[in-house]
């Protein structure tokens, strides 16, 4: 079956312009707005599913690749452009999408690295016309770079980092190594958000596996317990990987998505 052509949206200035595609369903109420992982695309299963949810309910359904990711990443040396990119380049992007193609506040489903740029865009768009009026969150990996990545890895990685600009990190979702970047370390402390309160304004659902190998479930636990002042359901899937693309898991999901869109 041929794939809808994206839409594209310019974002940034001088040597940060950048060109983002945008998949865009049309709909009603409350737009859905997908924000993917690390290295992922708008294309992958999960945003695929809601995607086909939307369709059936008639619901608004916004994807988009952050720069250096999927069909925003410019052609060349694999890795390349992905390793110019770091963390505040893709909650612009996030940032750039909601006010572009939202018209009221939308539900931002993040997913990985996407929970963490859901939970610092609704802290940006708190207060604002578009703050969100949900957020359903996947495998959140909140200050994975700090938390999950530089404090688990071993010290001669760590000399490379700083020495090199860059580790090639082996990837167990691709046959291609991923690049981890001095730039994306450095820039992800600017965006820590554990040791404080973290405030949405807005009902939050995480779904989270308990055999996550990359985000492990007891963080889960931790961004609840940061999550204070907002009504939050976590729900634990015993046998979920990181992934969380099962039938059963993509059913869960839709089921989340759709409760925080019929909620008044």
């Amino acid at each position: 079956m041929e794939r809808d052509a994206p839409q594209w949206l310019e974002v940034g200035d001088g040597a940060e312009r950048r060109r983002l595609a945008v998949l865009t369903q049309d709909g009603t109420a409350a737009p859905v707005v997908w924000l993917g992982g690390f290295r992922s695309d708008m294309r992958a299963t999960k945003a695929e599913a809601l995607a086909q949810w939307a369709a059936e309910a008639r619901r608004a359904f916004i994807r988009f690749d952050y720069a250096g990711h999927g069909e925003s990443a410019e052609p060349g040396e694999h890795g390349r452009d992905f390793a110019r990119w770091t963390l505040s380049h893709w909650l612009d992007d996030a940032l750039t999408v909601i006010a572009a193609r939202c018209q009221q506040p939308p539900i931002l489903v993040g997913s990985s690295m996407g929970g963490w740029i859901a939970l610092l865009a609704a802290r940006r768009l708190l207060g604002t016309a578009l703050a969100p009026a949900g957020l359903v969150l996947i495998a959140p990996a909140v200050d994975f770079s700090e938390e999950l990545m530089w404090a688990q890895m071993p010290e001669a990685i760590r000399q490379t980092i700083m020495r090199d600009g860059v580790w090639m990190r082996p990837s167990e979702y691709s046959p291609e190594p991923t690049p981890i970047t001095r730039a994306l370390i450095e820039d992800g402390r600017r965006h820590l958000m554990f040791g404080g309160e973290i405030r949405t304004g807005c009902p939050v659902h995480i779904l989270q596996g308990m055999q996550d190998p990359d985000v492990p479930w007891r963080h889960a636990l931790r961004l609840v317990e940061h999550l204070s002042g907002d009504p939050v359901v976590l729900t634990l899937v015993k046998d979920g990987d990181h992934r969380l693309s099962t039938a059963q898991d993509i059913l869960r999901l839709q089921a989340a998505v759709a409760g925080l869109a019929t909620a008044p």
